[in-house]
C-alpha cells in the first residue's frame, strides 16, 4: 500500500553524530581516570540513550549509581559544547528530506536523544525541511524500543499506522517500527549493520537515502 508519512530516527539516520558523542563520553571517562573507545565501540553503544550510553561506556566495576549520575552529568554538559563539532546530515538526507517535502509526504522525527537537544538539533540542521512533528525523551514516555513514542505521533496526527515508514539505523528502531505496527525501513549507511537490521525486524533495508522514494508508492 501506498504510505503517505515517514517517521526518521535522529542520530545514525538523518545525522552523523557519533564523533560528537564519541568525544563527549571519550572526554568523561578521561577526567575521571577511566579507560577510552574507539568510534567502533560507540558505533554499537549509542542508539538507547545517555544513560544506557554511559553504562555501557563505563568499566563495569565502575557502574555504581553514584558513578552512573556523575558520568551523566558530565557527558551532558561536554555534549553541550561539542554538538555541532563533527556532526553532520549524512549525504542525500538534505535533498530527499526536500524532496519529500515537495511531494507533501507527512514527516517526524523520534529519538531517543533527550526532547530539547532533538528538536535543537533539528532546528540546526534542518532549517528548511517540513517536519510536522519532532519527539525525543521525554519523562513521562518510555524510550525506544517501547511503541508509545510512535502510536502517540501516529494518533496526534491522525495518520494510522500502516500508513507510516520508520526509517532507523539500530536493531532499537527495527524492534519500534515492529512494536508500533510501523513498516520498518534499516538505514544501513547508520551505525549498525544490515544483518543487525533485518534480524530486528526490517521489512527491507536500504543504502542510500534516495532509495527511500519508491517506497512511498
Amino acid at each position: 500500500m501506498p504510505k503517505r508519512a515517514i517517521m526518521f530516527d535522529l542520530d545514525g539516520t538523518l545525522l552523523d553524530t557519533l564523533a560528537d558523542l564519541g568525544d563527549a563520553m571519550n572526554h568523561t571517562l578521561r577526567t575521571q581516570g577511566f579507560p577510552t573507545h574507539d568510534y567502533a565501540f560507540y558505533k554499537k553503544a549509542v542508539g538507547d540513550g545517555a544513560p544506557e550510553l554511559v553504562s555501557r561506556s563505563l568499566p563495569p566495576e565502575a557502574r555504581r549509581r553514584d558513578v552512573l549520575m556523575a558520568s551523566l552529568i558530565r557527558l551532558r554538559d561536554t555534549y553541550e559544547t561539542c554538538w555541532t563539532c563533527k556532526t553532520k546530515p549524512y549525504a542525500g538526507i538534505p535533498a530527499l528530506l526536500a524532496e519529500l517535502g515537495l511531494r507533501g509526504i507527512t514527516l517526524a522525527v523520534l529519538s531517543n536523544k533527550p526532547h530539547p537537544k532533538t528538536c535543537e538539533c533539528v532546528n540546526h540542521f534542518f532549517p528548511e525541511a517540513h517536519f510536522t512533528l519532532v519527539r525525543g525523551a521525554t519523562p513521562d514516555v518510555p524510550l525506544k524500543p517501547d511503541a508509545q513514542g510512535a502510536t502517540t505521533i501516529c494518533s496526534t496526527l491522525g495518520i494510522p499506522p500502516e500508513d507510516w515508514l520508520y526509517v532507523g539505523d539500530t536493531n532499537t528502531d527495527m524492534q519500534t517500527a515492529v512494536n508500533a505496527n510501523l513498516f520498518a525501513v534499516g538505514a544501513s549507511w547508520g551505525f549498525r549493520d544490515r544483518e543487525e537490521l533485518l534480524d530486528h525486524g526490517a521489512r527491507i533495508v536500504i543504502d542510500t537515502p534516495e532509495q527511500l522514494l519508491p517506497l512511498l508508492g
